[in-house]
């Protein structure tokens, strides 16, 4: 098969004829000797990228990323290492992670191309998968099921927590638009989580099921991400994510104003140059039969990038990709719609 000759990142040579570094240098690190060696960084609390246990792995990272970014080595002349790398290392509170800003990796895996202040600050390679995570925003349902606050509300006087270190980013709130009313949200305070878990999802969670939050700003799709099921090992409370749809839902989704692109292989400091590394293979990858492959295993064939090798005919909008005001959802499902005018 035709594999790629990577330029380096600081020569432009190809790989295999340069000397020199074939990548960003990091400290303590071998560099590439005859190709670059792309050092990619991620946590293992999510349902998309999480430690493996046997027989996908003995308890190495693992995901869609892990396998998209090792799938690279069969287009392009190149290596790729994943590591362990906690969330808060990569990205934390509005601005670039110490572990990242140190040079412990190339990359950190599967962030979201973000507006606002990401983009500020990092470098982010090409997608592998498509523009479709939307944002959305979690409530409280009383006791007859009922939102606290429905689809209408502008949000004015209310506290929203974010889920910090994660997209979509809580300077992003603000370019959304509410699908009930088609205006933007206005007057609210962006609080972080009261509680510390060591999982930034579970612990904005907590601060809004505990009433020191009206709102939570987070993916459409997280709640029904953190459903436990046989064979995981979550760092999360699953009877508190369990009252999807009974003790809160979510009352805005398909909220897509908050991103640039979709989820990248690698996000780095931004001049990196590690994108100009990455891309290319990236590009040819994503339309091998090992591609889809991937999208398969990790159930995500409709979030990834169609190629000759997808089912054809499958545009099937997902409940958390269709806007409120679309929904036929009731807040039993997880999703409630807009409200009665």
């Amino acid at each position: 098969m035709f594999r790629l000759a990577v330029l380096g990142a600081l020569g432009g040579a190809s790989a295999s004829g340069m000397c020199g570094p074939k990548e960003p240098p990091l400290p303590g690190i071998m560099g590439g000797k005859d190709k670059p060696k792309i050092i990619l960084g991620q946590d293992g609390d999510g349902a998309n990228a999480y430690l493996g246990v046997p027989p996908e792995s003995d308890f190495d990272v693992a995901g869609i990323g892990h396998d998209i970014a090792h799938g690279l080595k069969e287009v392009c002349d190149i290596d790729i290492i994943t590591a362990e790398m906690r969330w808060g290392d990569c990205w934390d509170n509005g601005a670039i992670g110490a572990g990242l800003a140190a040079g412990e990796v190339h990359g950190c895996m599967t962030y979201t191309h973000t507006h606002g202040a990401r983009t500020r600050w990092m470098e982010f390679s090409d997608g592998i998968l498509s523009n479709n995570k939307p944002a959305g925003l979690i409530v409280r349902l009383d006791a007859n099921g009922n939102p606290m606050y429905n689809g209408a509300s502008d949000l004015n006087g209310l506290k929203v927590v974010d889920v910090v270190g994660w997209a979509p980013t809580a300077d992003t709130l603000a370019l959304v638009e509410n699908k009930c009313t088609k205006s933007r949200f206005t007057g609210f305070t962006i609080v972080n989580p009261t509680v510390s878990t060591g999982n930034a999802n579970q612990d904005a969670l907590t601060t809004l099921m505990n009433g020191d939050a009206d709102a939570m700003w987070v993916y459409a799709d997280q709640a029904k991400n953190y459903q436990c099921t046989d064979g995981m090992t979550p760092n999360w409370d699953c009877t508190m994510w369990a009252g999807f749809g009974t003790t809160f839902a979510y009352i805005q989704t398909g909220l897509f104003g908050h991103a640039k692109g979709g989820t990248t292989l690698a996000m780095s400091k931004k001049g990196s140059g590690l994108a100009s590394i990455l891309n290319p293979c990236i590009a040819l990858f994503k339309e091998t039969k090992s591609y889809y492959d991937i999208c398969v295993k990790h159930d995500m064939v409709a979030s990834c990038f169609q190629n000759s090798h997808f089912p054809a005919g499958d545009n099937t909008t997902l409940v958390y990709e269709t806007p409120t005001d679309q929904l036929t959802t009731t807040c039993a499902q997880g999703y409630c719609p807009c409200p009665a005018v």
